[in-house]
């Protein structure tokens, strides 16, 4: 599908073809799903950042692991199927289904295509349910799938690069609009519906200049693109405008 181009920072990242040569078993599958506690500083990060931020970078994420796998898994058709209907959640959430998988306990997570994929499906899943629950802590579960991808890509360095920057950047444009230590209830709403949409070039375009408008044409522009029968988390009867 031409909206997902591969960006140049992954193939730089040499995730394209590159052997599956990263260590891989069921207790590191375990560490990826529960990370917090070990990684505070990125915690703090990901909670400068607001929930359309949240949602948006968990599709540039499941990007990486996308490429990472592509040729290695049939599975690919799966994440990105959950690409696509996270960027049209960050226009319209009530244009998507849940991001629903098969939970099968015994799905091989130790396998070293299969446990990754799993695992990042996983956490988009839990992530889509407390964007749309309104969760305030949306953000503690995107540490373990930017720790994910960091572990399954070839060149960490590239990786870092780029995700330390778009993490600051999403901070900028992108702000938590409350407190992040603030007590909260489980059952606390936060309706996103009025922060402002994210497009795919901002985490992938070295010349996309943002603007609230510009970032919003471009996602309506992805949509727009969309076979939306083939994708059934997607709902849209007319093109986006």
């Amino acid at each position: 599908m031409k909206n997902l181009n591969t960006p140049s920072i992954i193939l730089k990242s040499k995730c394209i073809g590159h052997p599956i040569d990263f260590k891989w078993n069921k207790k590191k599958a375990e560490q990826f799903l529960d990370c917090l506690e070990s990684n505070e500083d990125l915690e703090i990060a990901l909670s400068h950042i607001n929930h359309k931020a949240s949602v948006a970078l968990t599709a540039a994420l499941l990007e990486w692991v996308l490429c990472r796998f592509s040729g290695y898994s049939k599975a690919t058709n799966d994440i990105q199927e959950r690409i696509e209907a996270l960027w049209c959640s960050t226009i319209n959430l009530e244009s998507t289904n849940p991001l629903e998988f098969d939970l099968d306990l015994n799905f091989p997570t130790s396998d070293h295509i299969n446990g990754p994929i799993w695992v990042a499906l996983m956490t988009a899943r839990m992530i889509d349910v407390n964007y749309r629950k309104g969760t305030y802590f949306i953000q503690n579960e995107l540490a373990g799938l930017v720790l994910l991808v960091r572990h399954i890509t070839p060149k960490k360095k590239v990786f870092d690069k780029w995700f330390n920057k778009i993490v600051v950047e999403l901070g900028h444009f992108y702000p938590c609009p409350y407190k992040y230590d603030e007590n909260r209830d489980e059952e606390d709403f936060y309706d996103s519906s009025n922060e402002p949409a994210i497009c795919r070039e901002f985490f992938f375009d070295s010349e996309f200049e943002y603007t609230p408008e510009a970032s919003k044409n471009a996602v309506n522009n992805f949509i727009n693109n969309l076979d939306f029968n083939s994708n059934p988390f997607i709902h849209i009867s007319e093109k986006a405008s």
